[in-house]
Parts: structure tokens; sequence; C-alpha cells
């Protein structure tokens, strides 16, 4: 991936952190101001829906999903100019001065900065285009997720006309090469799932800002954090950057294997995979010398931190299974 700036951020004291690039992709919400309404009628909605369609032809957006909500709405959006906040700003500006005038209101209209979780495209469309069109049946305003009018649901499964900047294409590709196959696909994915088992995939986001596996990860914190350290009042920054403890790490490992720490750093052990995961975790995010590994994990040499690292990185890269693992534990030392 090649190597991109940020742009700067206004100088205020805990702002949310925005990693912005060219085709990056984001879940955005924004939610009223005090948790108050934003839309009060189908009107209000058109006109909100007519703003977004112009700040993609402004901006150059491509909108994957959308769900207008009462309170709030979701947007998965892709910025092939990385111009996120100059966008979302002038939409949320835009739609305030239209709300305001019409019903009679003063002040502030949505809570303040919106959020933006940066995401990794093809790890993450499919389910949180899934989560998204399900806001309303989770809400119970509708059983069904194609009975509510104001997402891009019925559109992505033929019911009602798609607008011409909304882009189905790409998540329905992930679920057959032909579009019948692919709506059909798409809608049981949907409509399939236990509505009480859905699981927010924003919990999984490393920081709390960034979803991806630890591949994907590791690249945004390397090109875009390290270089911005100085800016300390940032608190997912903090989370990011900061090297993490040996404790947390062996915490983190127990809690995955149901085991005992001793038994993670004792050695001696054959087949130890356990150890040998803490091991290779402790010399990827703890920041200490392999030296330093070796005594910490009863005594080893730090040629054997180094040999087991070697191993872990040649297995996950034919292993799905153990990646996968290791990507588990990565995520429940970065959520803090």
């Amino acid at each position: 991936m090649p190597r991109l700036n940020t742009p700067r951020e206004e100088n205020t004291v805990a702002r949310p952190l925005r990693v912005e690039y060219p085709g990056a992709h984001y879940h955005v919400i924004n939610r009223g101001n005090a948790g108050e309404n934003i839309f009060e009628t189908n009107k209000d909605r058109e006109k909100f829906l007519i703003y977004l369609g112009k700040a993609v032809e402004r901006f150059l957006l491509t909108i994957h999903t959308y769900c207008l909500m009462d309170n709030h709405y979701h947007l998965l959006v892709e910025t092939p100019k990385a111009n996120l906040s100059a966008a979302m700003q002038w939409l949320s500006v835009s739609y305030a001065v239209y709300y305001n005038r019409k019903h009679q209101r003063r002040g502030h209209l949505f809570e303040g900065r919106f959020k933006a979780l940066l995401i990794e495209a093809d790890a993450y469309l499919q389910e949180l285009s899934r989560y998204i069109h399900l806001n309303p049946v989770r809400a119970k305003l509708v059983e069904k997720p194609a009975a509510f009018k104001w997402s891009s649901y019925p559109a992505f499964i033929g019911k009602t006309k798609a607008s011409d900047w909304l882009e189905t294409r790409r998540v329905l590709g992930y679920f057959g090469r032909k579009k019948r196959d692919a709506v059909k696909n798409f809608k049981l994915f949907v409509e399939g799932i236990d509505i009480d088992s859905l699981e927010n995939p924003a919990n999984r986001a490393a920081g709390g800002f960034i979803l991806g596996d630890v591949d994907f990860v590791q690249w945004v914190k390397e090109e875009f954090l390290y270089i911005r350290e100085e800016e300390k009042e940032i608190p997912q920054l903090q989370v990011l950057t900061s090297k993490i403890s040996l404790e947390r790490i062996l915490r983190s490992v127990c809690d995955e294997f149901g085991c005992e720490e001793d038994q993670i750093r004792e050695k001696g052990r054959k087949r130890n995979r356990a150890r040998e995961l803490a091991i290779y975790l402790s010399r990827d995010l703890s920041g200490i010398s392999c030296r330093d590994l070796g005594v910490f994990f009863g005594g080893v040499s730090g040629a054997a931190i180094t040999m087991n690292y070697n191993q872990v990185t040649r297995e996950v890269e034919q292993n799905r299974k153990l990646k996968g693992k290791i990507n588990r534990i990565k995520h429940r030392i970065l959520n803090i």
C-alpha cells in the first residue's frame, strides 16, 4: 500500500481521530444533539437524501449503504478523494440550515463531530451493510428490513429503484456473479440471521475506530499514526501507538485458551500453543527486546524468542484458523 498523508486536524481537545486517504471506506454515524430527532417528517428524509446526492456529486463520494433513523443516520462511504471530513461537514451544515429553517429552531442540530469507523472493505462491507439495514428491525420500527422505506435495502433487493448515486454492485458482488443470484443470497444473508444474536461489528474495532484484520490495523498505524505521536490529546492515538504491557498480552492469551499464566511462562512444555502465541504477540506488540523477553518467558535465549516468532509467522501465512485466533487475541488486546 502506498504511503499517504493525513489532513491536519483542528486544534481541539479530545477530538476524534480522522484517518483519510484516497479509496478509504468508512461507517459514518451522526446523531441528533442531546439525542433529539434529526428527521421529523418524510419530507425531511427526502431532503436529506437530496443533499446526500449533492454531496456525492460535489465530493465524488461513493455510498454503498444508508439508513435514516429518527435521531441518527448510518452511511457506508467510500472516498476516492480523501475528503471525508469536508464532505460530512458540508452535508451536516446544508441539512441543518434546511431543518432549522423548516422547523423554526435554532442551535446545533447534530451532537458534534460525526463518528467514522475506518474499515477494511473486503473484510467488513458485507457485515456492516447487514448491520445497518437491520437497524429499523432492531429498533422494532418494522418486522422486515424491506418494509423500511428510508434505507437502501429496498433498492438492494429490487423493491424500489436505486438512486443514481447509490452503489449496490460492490456489496452484491460478494454474493454472486449474476445479479439475480446475488440479490437472493444477500437477502438470505440479511434476513436469515437471528436478530437477537446480531453483533455490532464496531465492537471489534481496534482503538474504537479501525475495523479490519491485524495487517490492516498495523498498516494504518504505521502509515498514519506513528507520525502523529506528538498529538497526545487524541485518546484513540494514545491507545494505538502506546506499547502493550506483557501482563495485558498474557491475560488476553489466557482468556483465549482458558489457561493460567504459569502455563505460558514456564519453558519445557511440548507443543504449548498458548506459549508460542504469547511469545509471538509479545515480540510483535510490547517493544521489549528478545533478550528481555527470553528472561520473562522462563530464561530462554533471545535467539529462541526470534525462532518462535519466525515459526509462528510462517504458520500464519498457511493457516487461516491460526491467523483468526491471533486476530481475536490482538483485538482483545487493542480494544481496551
